[in-house]
């Protein structure tokens, strides 16, 4: 039986995963672009393949209905690139690992708005150029962050920011009831109060266009270690250039590898969608990743009934 490892990074840090797949005797097809898979690529690599650990290829209506597949066993939290929907009507089991990168994003979160608030990269980038050029940036205490989402990500970077003496406001529809110390507004009312904008929204849905940006209170930093499509990336460039963002931090982009005019922005920290990157987070996830597709296999009788390791 075939398992497709699209993402092009499974296993590179630990083996266990990759053996752990081999012990149950399948047969694993590798991700030969070693990037995100497009439509195309993946049409190529799926005849024959009962499974996937997946990324976040375009698993849509298309795809799952000329594939074969059997499940679908995605390596992260967000499930926006399946279409849930057609895999239901197929038959294909969907499964994903929600609480896996919860630390590790939260953790980047919190270290690149402190880097960016006291503009660490930019006497990094000038000092290795061998010019010594001091910058005078801004604390985090006393600041008022505004958390778009308060699902598990979200709630964990309010735990990391409280010691910090923050005010904490959170903006997320779905919420009724905040954990202490963090209150409820609508996205409205926290974007002109807000001095930080973290977004941590499910889904692809905008949630910064023209309309929210011309609320956002001058001199605010935004960080995206999200989706994307969360923020039109035009509205974030004119911020930017108006002085209205001071800065942004963003680990996600609508389009990656992203090679975009925001590589240019000196106030900007990019980084390539890596917010699950710590050796502890990468091992937990595709270990749930790979138990999950045992398991959901052994539900449907293609394998024997598989022990979680």
């Amino acid at each position: 039986m075939k398992v497709l490892l699209a993402p092009s990074s499974f296993g590179a840090n630990d083996p266990a995963p990759l053996a752990r797949l081999a012990q149950a005797g399948l047969e694993l097809v590798d991700n030969p672009y070693k990037r995100k898979l497009t439509q195309e690529e993946l049409l190529t690599l799926l005849p024959g393949v009962s499974g996937i650990i997946a990324g976040l290829e375009p698993l849509n209506r298309e795809v799952l209905s000329r594939s074969q597949l059997k499940v679908i066993s995605r390596v992260g939290v967000g499930l926006s690139n399946v279409d849930l929907e057609a895999a239901a009507e197929l038959g294909i089991a969907v499964r994903y690992t929600p609480d896996a990168p919860t630390i590790a994003v939260a953790e980047l979160t919190v270290g690149c708005l402190l880097s960016l608030l006291r503009r660490v990269m930019e006497m990094d980038r000038t000092l290795h150029q061998c010019r010594w050029e001091k910058c005078v940036g801004y604390q985090l205490a006393g600041r008022t962050v505004l958390l778009v989402g308060l699902g598990r990500i979200g709630r964990a970077v309010a735990r990391l920011l409280a010691p910090f003496g923050v005010r904490l406001l959170a903006a997320d529809p779905a919420v009724e009831q905040t954990p202490q110390g963090v209150e409820l507004v609508s996205l409205a009312q926290g974007l002109p109060q807000a001095d930080v904008i973290s977004l941590h929204a499910s889904g692809s849905q905008q949630v910064l266009g023209p309309e929210q940006f011309a609320l956002i209170k001058p001199g605010a930093f935004l960080l995206n270690p999200s989706r994307g499509e969360l923020v039109d990336e035009a509205g974030l460039q004119a911020a930017l250039d108006s002085g209205r963002l001071a800065g942004a931090w963003l680990d996600a982009f609508q389009q990656e590898p992203y090679a975009g005019p925001l590589t240019g922005y000196a106030n900007v920290i990019l980084t390539p969608h890596v917010g699950s990157y710590s050796a502890e987070c990468r091992l937990d996830m595709e270990m749930q990743a790979v138990n999950n597709l045992l398991a959901a296999l052994a539900e449907q009788g293609l394998l024997p009934e598989a022990q979680p390791r």
